[in-house]
């Protein structure tokens, strides 16, 4: 999923669209090493082991990944899209965004 996220982050530059993940790996210090050799740019949060942690929790994560695209008013309108399917999702709520904006 690495290389599609870069491109999305890359490809919504500019835009006002977040990527934000969270990881569950159980050693903090090895993701971080992971973070920087794949470029991972975008805000990713360690949530520390599992399923079971407090992120993870909270969200009903019960296995990984699990996608949300949230939509510009902080609903969730997407789960578990990936690839052609989360670009779609992600371009129709920019242009439903800037539609509504330029209708005010």
């Amino acid at each position: 999923m690495l290389p599609h996220e870069r491109s999305l982050v890359k490809r919504m530059e500019g835009k006002p669209f977040a990527l934000v993940g969270m990881n569950s790996d159980s050693d903090r210090a090895k993701l971080k090493e992971t973070m920087a050799k794949e470029n991972i740019t975008w805000p990713s949060f360690f949530d520390g082991g599992g399923t079971s942690g407090p992120i993870a929790t909270k969200w009903n994560v019960h296995g990984w990944p699990t996608i949300y695209v949230i939509d510009h008013k902080g609903v969730i309108r997407y789960k578990n899209v990936r690839e052609k399917a989360m670009d779609a999702a992600v371009d129709k709520l920019i242009a439903e965004m800037e539609a509504e904006k330029s209708s005010k």
